[in-house]
């Protein structure tokens, strides 16, 4: 490249309505750039960016792209790992040699020359990222910001002040995006083998991430979770919940009022009070790590504590969408068996007396394959489970791997395979217990209908 990105005039996203694509197409268009793209199909998102500006269609066709971005010299092709390299659109713009790059190098060239705070791991990215974000911008630090969700406090997955130094990046292993990134610091919250289709196995997996952390700015920081392995040439700090060895460790954790509450002790201080504004006890670890970050940059611990505490959460995230004494409904992202032990354990601390029912999508071939037992073993511990067919994403069926098939392993009397639209008349009759939806598909789309079903159930309960 002979300019900055944010010369280039065009800019034309091939899978403009996945949340990370959507994020920095909202970024170049708060650039006031011309933004279009295609999408294989019209979500809120991609109906939210539209509203904001930017054009798109959701055909394969190149009578489609606008005559604008046809500029050789002015245009950049963006484009997603999961789109298929037979794409008309993304074959053509190769063939006649446009600037075409992924979504992961765009992110590294914007990120190159700002102080970057990533946020890597198996679990916990957007949350943590969205959390530091957030607390930033509650500063004089500000802050931009790259997300892989959509923060309930920014009602937006990008944040964009271009007065600050400082950018917040969830650093996405899949593919190894990440090792386009310069972290100026960086968390690493978890290294649970998961991608294995794109890695192979658990050695070169963990490899990927050592490679990642060798990144890290020699006079930043590298935060990692007690127990992960990793050298790095930064400054190095380890966290943990419970913890005597940890540099930092959260301790006497509890639920009040709708708060986490916890007291942090480190080489430095001990029994400093902090509450969050979200539930659960994996997102008391993603706090405590974020409090790391951001001392370790220079925020104080009132400036921490405030904006940890008006923190709202991330959308599909522990999102409570019904909250009553005798029936809550909770939607969950999680995706890997150890997001759904963190996950259970949290509502087994919360709620020690209520039913868990759980509607669960299976993500990936692949990850139901090589992770069936521990799949299994997680699902085994809810009261009922309703478990829908396996959201295949990028992937082909690989014979032999079904819900049915993952359902044999649960050991539990309250399960059955069901269809989507059949879980809603089967929750009509539900009227207490903690109903959750679980899953990295499309089982959003169950969220809204069954909310207002649950509702009924309630207003009928009265």
């Amino acid at each position: 490249m002979n300019k900055r990105i944010v010369d280039y005039k065009y800019f034309f996203f091939i899978g403009i309505g996945g949340i990370g694509m959507s994020a920095l197409a909202r970024y170049f268009n708060s650039f006031e750039k011309k933004v279009a793209g295609y999408d294989k199909n019209a979500t809120v998102i991609t109906d939210a960016l539209k509203s904001e500006g930017c054009e798109i269609f959701f055909e394969d066709n190149m009578q489609k792209i606008p005559k604008t971005h046809l500029k050789k010299e002015d245009t950049v092709v963006i484009y997603t790992p999961a789109v298929p390299s037979e794409h008309l659109q993304l074959t053509y713009f190769r063939s006649k040699n446009f600037l075409v790059l992924k979504r992961s190098e765009v992110l590294g060239l914007i990120t190159r020359f700002n102080k970057a705070l990533c946020v890597a791991g198996t679990h916990g990215k957007t949350t943590t990222s969205a959390m530091i974000a957030h607390v930033l911008s509650q500063t004089d630090f500000q802050c931009s910001a790259f997300l892989g969700g959509i923060s309930t406090n920014f009602d937006s997955n990008v944040l964009v002040n271009k007065n600050s130094e400082w950018t917040v990046v969830e650093a996405d292993e899949f593919d190894r995006s990440f090792l386009h990134l310069s972290p100026y610091c960086s968390i690493v919250t978890a290294m649970d083998p998961d991608h294995l289709d794109i890695y192979g196995d658990h050695e070169h997996f963990n490899e990927g991430f050592q490679q990642y952390v060798m990144k890290i700015d020699p006079s930043g920081w590298c935060i990692v979770r007690e127990g992960i392995q990793l050298h790095t040439l930064s400054n190095y700090c380890t966290y943990n919940i419970e913890s005597t060895t940890s540099d930092y460790s959260a301790n006497d954790i509890a639920y009040e009022d709708g708060l986490m509450v916890f007291y942090v002790n480190s080489r430095e201080y001990q029994g400093r009070k902090f509450e969050l504004g979200i539930p659960g006890i994996h997102n008391v670890l993603n706090a405590l790590s974020c409090i790391v970050l951001l001392e370790k940059i220079g925020l104080s611990y009132p400036e921490i504590r405030r904006g940890l505490a008006s923190f709202k959460g991330v959308r599909r995230r522990f999102d409570v969408h019904i909250k009553t004494e005798d029936l809550m409904f909770i939607d969950d992202y999680a995706h890997h068996p150890e997001e759904l032990k963190l996950l259970i354990d949290s509502l087994k601390m919360m709620f020690p007396k209520k039913k868990l029912i759980a509607i669960f999508q299976p993500h990936l071939f692949s990850r139901t394959k090589d992770f069936g037992t521990e799949f299994s073993e997680q699902l085994s511990r809810f009261d009922e489970l309703y478990l829908l067919p396996i959201y295949a994403a990028r992937e082909k069926e690989i014979i032999g791997i079904s819900s049915e098939w993952l359902l044999s392993k649960v050991d539990l009397k309250l399960k059955r395979l069901v269809e989507p639209t059949k879980v809603l008349e089967l929750m009509k009759e539900t009227k207490e217990g903690v109903v959750l939806t679980i899953g990295a598909g499309d089982i959003d789309r169950l969220v809204s209908p069954l909310n207002k079903i649950l509702s009924q159930n309630i207003t009928y309960n009265i």
